[in-house]
């Protein structure tokens, strides 16, 4: 039998400090890392109407038992809402989600850099306004829109959802500039 190689063999100083057991991972983080609450969590968050447990983890790949806990922790900290009892249904909180958002922008730009991205939608939600010749996007009939103008079905619903997204976008940038950096509303004006 041929003898390892010297880089793989260990010497006998090496042998007398015993393994580090704190710094290895935890079993149960194995069971239950962040692959299951994420996969739950996108399973909220592709949530349009209040859906059961069953339907959750359906949504996750996951087993009903995890998707009750998960729901229950996840109403725990708002980002659901629990609809109905029996059987239990639940939908995401939107206005949850939006407060997250709006604590995203505050700490990742400056007020400077929020007021140039809101001037750039506002812009662009003028803009689409002026081209559809409406207050706003749920006005808009895209097949009337689109053979009226002679545009594709496809580029007048783009269009149309870029205009909704400009005014969502427009929406938080608004909170973010009027919220403190402790989640309440500030005294300032956006403008």
């Amino acid at each position: 039998m041929e003898e390892p190689s010297p880089e793989i063999k260990t010497n006998s100083e090496e042998n007398r400090d015993p393994p580090d057991f704190d710094s290895l991972t935890d079993p149960k983080d194995l069971v239950r890392g962040k692959r299951t609450r994420d996969d739950f969590f996108d399973a909220v968050l592709g949530l349009d109407e209040p859906a059961t447990a069953s339907e959750v983890a359906d949504l996750a790949g996951r087993g009903v038992d995890a998707a009750r806990e998960y729901l229950e922790w996840f109403e725990q900290l708002g980002i659901v809402t629990q609809v109905t009892d029996s059987p239990a249904t639940y939908r995401r909180n939107q206005e949850y989600l939006n407060w997250r958002r709006v604590q995203r922008l505050r700490e990742e730009y400056s007020d400077d850099e929020l007021l140039t991205f809101l001037k750039e939608e506002t812009e662009r939600s003028d803009s689409l306004s002026e081209r559809f010749e409406v207050a706003s996007p749920e006005s808009v009939s895209i097949t009337v829109h689109a053979s009226e103008t002679g545009q594709s079905i496809e580029n007048v619903w783009e269009d149309v959802s870029a205009w909704k997204t400009a005014r969502r976008r427009i929406t938080l940038l608004e909170r973010a500039l009027t919220t403190g950096s402790d989640g309440t509303v500030d005294e300032r004006t956006a403008v």
